[in-house]
């Protein structure tokens, strides 16, 4: 694959993301019931996609490229549970984060999402779009929970659609164009690692993230959703 081609396809799903992120916060701007009814079905799929993509192809490439891959998986799930843990202790609450606090660690995770595309997609296309599918679906629910949590710091609906905006739906193709070029450049162990890396991020995401929050409500038929995201990985998987 060209390195042209590898860039045309980071942008597509960077700006994917940014589009159906943007779609959530208006949806739930416009339209909070629906939205709030459909929220954990969207979350659900986007979990199992999130955590069929690296155990079947992101993490098996990465030990082909660097057997301490693992190490690298292990460090980049610590990561994310260390920053979830100081984000709440710094907030006092439940929920992710909140205020001010929320807004920052939303903009990292954004960024590194966009880091996420480069890195697969630096991999192969089927890499890139197994975990790009999962990341673009989960976006929807990003947003919403952006926007509902500026709401609750006390920020007016139209303030909060806009901060939300910033924090969670364009970030994510900046983080892409700056991680593109020093990504480009690495050599294969180097690619393993940093692949390895967001392996353990995305497991993380799906495993304690996603899963959790969506099962807090134990809606109906989330169960299938779930499955529907893991099905459509190997179907991915399958069609190589």
């Amino acid at each position: 694959m060209s390195t042209q081609n590898t860039f045309l396809w980071i942008l597509l799903f960077a700006f994917s993301a940014m589009l159906v992120n943007t779609i959530g916060i208006y949806v739930i701007w416009k339209n909070s019931r629906w939205a709030e009814k459909t929220l954990e079905y969207f979350m659900c799929f986007a979990a199992g996609m999130l955590i069929s993509s690296p155990l079947i192809m992101a993490f098996p490439n990465a030990i082909a490229k660097n057997p301490s891959a693992g190490m690298a998986a292990l460090i980049g799930f610590v990561f994310m549970y260390m920053s979830n843990k100081f984000i709440k202790k710094r907030t006092k609450t439940k929920e992710l984060a909140f205020g001010v606090t929320a807004i920052q660690g939303i903009l990292i995770h954004s960024l590194l999402d966009g880091a996420i595309y480069t890195v697969t997609f630096s991999v192969s296309i089927l890499t890139g779009v197994l975990t790009g599918l999962g990341l673009v679906v989960h976006e929807f629910a990003e947003g919403v929970v952006t926007f509902s949590m500026l709401l609750k710091s006390g920020v007016s609906s139209k303030k909060a659609a806009v901060y939300a905006f910033f924090a969670a739906a364009l970030t994510t193709p900046i983080g892409a164009l700056i991680a593109y070029p020093a990504i480009s450049r690495v050599s294969d162990p180097q690619l393993g690692l940093a692949l390895g890396f967001v392996a353990g991020v995305l497991i993380y995401i799906s495993a304690a993230h996603l899963l959790p929050e969506a099962g807090a409500h134990d809606k109906q038929h989330s169960g299938i959703s779930f499955f529907l995201g893991v099905a459509l990985a190997f179907l991915l998987l399958l069609s190589k």
